[in-house]
């Protein structure tokens, strides 16, 4: 067998080469991991069907294709989260320490941030994530969400000053978030109350997200001290078999809580100004089956 039959065929090639940034497109659009692979399959369906001989650019016609697998099954998302019990998030992802490298990625994939894409319309999410996070051209963006350049444009602004009013209010450093991070996990250990509290905003918020599969809290909870009492019982319920290990989610320092060596929950934070001012625990079972291994993500 020659090396030329051995090498896929290009248009498997080209998909295998994208495939990564595929994702985290999907991924930033949908909050959902598993979402995201079923649009990948049904990307590849579509893209197997292509005649390539037609196609200038391989990469910018993959994200067309994804992006317009992705708004049809946001829509569908949207009616699936109007019946979720409790607060949805999304679905934390286990990534490389590298990914923190890269700052404008880890943030784009943050818990944070995840949530406030999760505040835009269809439309103003993908021509978001497209232009801001993947720097696509106006042309191609307007070619996959089907609108002229001249409207994404519009779009693209109003949905950059969506954004910018309700992300993080200065750049946080991995350094500060894992020492906050470390402080926290020592507090909730020790059950140290107002170690707790001096560690968060008077206005933090803390969402749980337990599908209603698992206990978690059916709705936000807002200030340091309510925030410090539910933590706190929280910890005195998983019992001394409990563990806390350090992890990278989501591009950033994150917590897994194991009980009985099974991971029960994941930890993400958001921090402005050097305080917490966003707890997100996933319990969700179904959302967690991807913290055994890494997902790579890529721009």
């Amino acid at each position: 067998m020659s090396e030329d039959d051995r090498r896929p065929d290009p248009a498997t090639e080209a998909f295998v080469t994208h495939r990564n940034l595929l994702f985290t497109v999907a991924y930033e659009m949908l909050g959902s991991a598993v979402d995201a692979e079923d649009v990948l399959q049904e990307t590849w369906l579509r893209w197997a069907a292509v005649d390539l001989d037609t196609v200038r650019e391989q990469r910018a016609y993959l994200v067309r294709i994804t992006t317009r697998q992705a708004l049809g099954r946001l829509r569908t998302l949207g009616r699936r989260k109007e019946s979720y019990v409790g607060p949805w998030l999304p679905e934390p992802l286990l990534t490389a320490p590298d990914v923190a490298e890269d700052v404008e990625l880890a943030d784009s994939i943050s818990m944070a941030m995840m949530l406030v894409l999760e505040t835009l319309a269809p439309t103003e999410r993908a021509v978001f994530v497209l232009r801001d996070v993947f720097d696509l051209g106006y042309e191609e963006i307007a070619e996959a969400v089907d609108k002229s350049p001249a409207a994404v444009r519009q779009i693209a602004h109003r949905a950059r000053a969506h954004v910018a009013a309700r992300r993080q209010r200065g750049v946080v450093s991995t350094a500060e978030t894992r020492a906050a991070l470390g402080a926290f996990q020592r507090a909730v250990e020790t059950g140290d109350l107002q170690a707790l509290v001096d560690l968060l905003a008077p206005d933090v918020v803390a969402l749980s997200d337990g599908g209603g599969i698992k206990q978690a809290m059916p709705r936000p909870t807002v200030g340091a001290e309510k925030v410090a009492r539910l933590l706190a019982a929280g910890v005195a319920a998983w019992g001394p078999v409990s563990t806390l290990e350090p992890a990278q989610i989501n591009g950033h320092p994150a917590l897994i809580v194991r009980i009985d060596g099974e991971i029960d929950l994941v930890v993400a934070m958001r921090m402005d100004d050097g305080v917490v001012t966003g707890i997100y625990t996933v319990r969700n079972p179904e959302k967690l089956t991807r913290m055994d291994r890494e997902t790579v993500v890529s721009r």
